[in-house]
């Protein structure tokens, strides 16, 4: 006979444990469309994904150019075009972002999330300093006076390993390297106070040896601010040395997740095994340069079941007609019917 009281004290302690999971997501996507309509044909940028982050976490969005990646992130804050048609649940720290009000979403971008981009040097305005844009955008999200401004902004660029922040904050962005500047767009966005980090290959435009930094930065962030990071990219390598979880997109669509050790040693996806043999091998002497054969294709008409199989070589009838979510081992998944590893 089973102890009523230890049944429900076991019911009470999963009730709970799945109300702190709940609390730990500061990012939920669920069936996430964004399409463009046009006058003879709608095209189907993204389609149908799910994503979560969770705080104290770093998730990689990797994929080909026009995948959906940046689409994805803009869609998180609600920066799309009038034009795109949005379906599907983009909730950010318990925040509806879909359907929300102009004003809702400026309290959201800043306060609730935020973003840094590609190009510091197009993100910051070349007519005023750094400490002008700094207190401009702190002022906007909190309520402080010009010294406490001006407090925190320099507690951010410290945050951010800044040499000198007082000099740095009289500066004009033209006067900074590439990795300053790009320190200064993280600790803009940092001195809001954000739940949710939203980097949209924040390295690419910089030196490998900033882009260590960068990434180390990155990590000691999440880590010490418990700061739910997505971190989108194209480079592998990148994602294997900074983040937790990867998340691979091809045409619009999440085709494998999972955390980034069991992705990147067991690829179960044809796609991500090919992305990865694209990555150049260092150390093993001559080597032809892998590539993906075929193109990426239209998403105004894109293939029924698996947009992949066109280019697969493991591609079968049944990959014409879906493309089913199979589990491979905990969090790990590929939308794959003839997968590279045994489930």
């Amino acid at each position: 006979m089973i102890d009523e009281s230890l049944q429900y004290s076991t019911i009470e302690r999963l009730a709970a444990a799945n109300n702190d999971a709940a609390q730990d997501l500061v990012l939920e996507v669920e069936g996430l469309t964004v399409s463009f309509p046009g006058l003879f044909k709608t095209v189907k940028a993204v389609r149908g994904i799910d994503l979560q982050v969770r705080r104290g976490e770093i998730l990689g969005l990797v994929g080909e150019s026009g995948s959906g990646k940046s689409l994805t992130a803009m869609s998180c804050l609600g920066l799309m075009p009038e034009a795109a048609r949005l379906e599907g649940s983009v909730r950010v720290a318990g925040q509806q972002v879909n359907g929300a009000s102009a004003s809702q979403l400026a309290v959201l971008r800043g306060g609730g999330a935020a973003m840094i981009f590609q190009n510091p040097m197009k993100a910051l305005n070349p007519f005023f300093t750094v400490g002008r844009q700094m207190f401009d955008v702190i002022g906007c999200h909190r309520q402080l006076s010009k010294a406490q401004i001006r407090a925190e902004a320099l507690s951010s660029l410290e945050a951010v390993s800044m040499p000198d922040p007082p000099l740095a904050l009289a500066k004009y962005p033209h006067q900074m390297s590439g990795g300053q500047l790009q320190r200064v767009v993280i600790a803009m966005a940092l001195a809001c106070r954000p739940k949710l980090l939203i980097a949209d290959e924040p390295t690419t435009a910089l030196d490998v040896t900033v882009q260590a930094q960068i990434i180390a930065l990155l990590r000691k962030l999440a880590r010490e601010q418990d700061l739910a990071i997505l971190f989108i990219t194209h480079n592998l390598g990148v994602v294997a040395s900074l983040c937790d979880r990867v998340a691979v997109m091809y045409a619009g669509e999440v085709v494998e997740s999972g955390p980034v050790g069991q992705v990147f040693k067991r690829p179960a996806h044809p796609y991500t095994l090919k992305l990865m043999g694209t990555v150049p091998k260092l150390g093993q002497g001559p080597q032809p340069l892998g590539f993906i054969p075929g193109q990426v294709p239209n998403m105004a008409a894109p293939p029924a079941g698996c947009a992949f199989n066109p280019r697969c070589e493991r591609a079968t009838g049944r990959c014409h007609q879906a493309a089913p979510r199979v589990a491979i081992g905990k969090e790990h998944w590929a939308a794959c019917h003839n997968m590279i590893v045994k489930v």
